[in-house]
């Protein structure tokens, strides 16, 4: 199987789901539900950090990477999640710059949440459509006025990048990339394998009141 190499970005203060509920979502995904336990995943899945020092996620959670940035493999999918975090790797050029190297060499690249304001810095939003967590809205308009920050969408699809609303959105947004890459019915398993309802609409579903 020529699985598809999935990389996860992510550095002190990320936002836990933001990361894990994809890498769920890709290291579950199945082509046979009845050999589920015999065949993996289709996706292989691996995090990725600036350095191989383990990482404190927000709430304080320890993570290993599985790659630093000079040793990362090939990657097709590229996912850049959220959190408190983004704030201060917003002003890392060595992260920016590799996010902007690898968004080339990719098939599609993704945020959740924050993360779309890193893929602004790389520079990967002007003249596109994109979405980010609820609460910074108005701030990512403001940081990239040639972005049309679309509000009321939970996911936004433009062409080979996909940004995502905040943290659980990141769920839906991966089931998103699951049925691009093998169909609605595979995504859908996926879905009901995770007891997690599909995404039927690309609405928000928060009350931004």
């Amino acid at each position: 199987m020529n699985r598809k190499q999935v990389g996860i970005v992510i550095f002190e203060n990320v936002e836990v789901l933001d990361f894990c509920g994809p890498f769920e979502v890709f290291s579950v995904t199945r082509l046979n539900e009845e050999k589920r336990r015999e065949e993996p995943s289709p996706f292989n899945v691996f995090l990725v950090a600036e350095s191989p020092s383990p990482i404190n996620a927000n709430g304080g959670m320890k993570v290993m990477p599985d790659y630093d940035l000079d040793s990362c493999p090939h990657i097709d999918i590229l996912v850049v999640p959220g959190g408190w975090g983004t704030r201060r790797e917003m002003d890392n050029e060595r992260l920016l710059k590799w996010i902007a190297e690898r968004s080339r060499q990719a098939e599609l690249v993704a945020s959740v949440c924050t993360g779309a304001l890193l893929l602004g810095k790389a520079g990967l939003l002007d003249g596109k459509k994109a979405t980010t967590h609820w609460r910074s809205l108005d701030w990512m308009q403001e940081l990239f006025p040639k972005v049309t920050v679309e509000k009321r969408l939970h996911i936004v699809e433009e062409g080979s990048l996909i940004t995502s609303a905040g943290i659980s959105a990141g769920i839906d947004m991966s089931l998103k990339i699951v049925a691009r890459y093998f169909g609605e019915a595979i995504a859908r398993a996926t879905a009901r394998h995770m007891e997690y309802p599909y995404p039927e609409t690309d609405e928000r579903r928060i009350a931004l009141a």
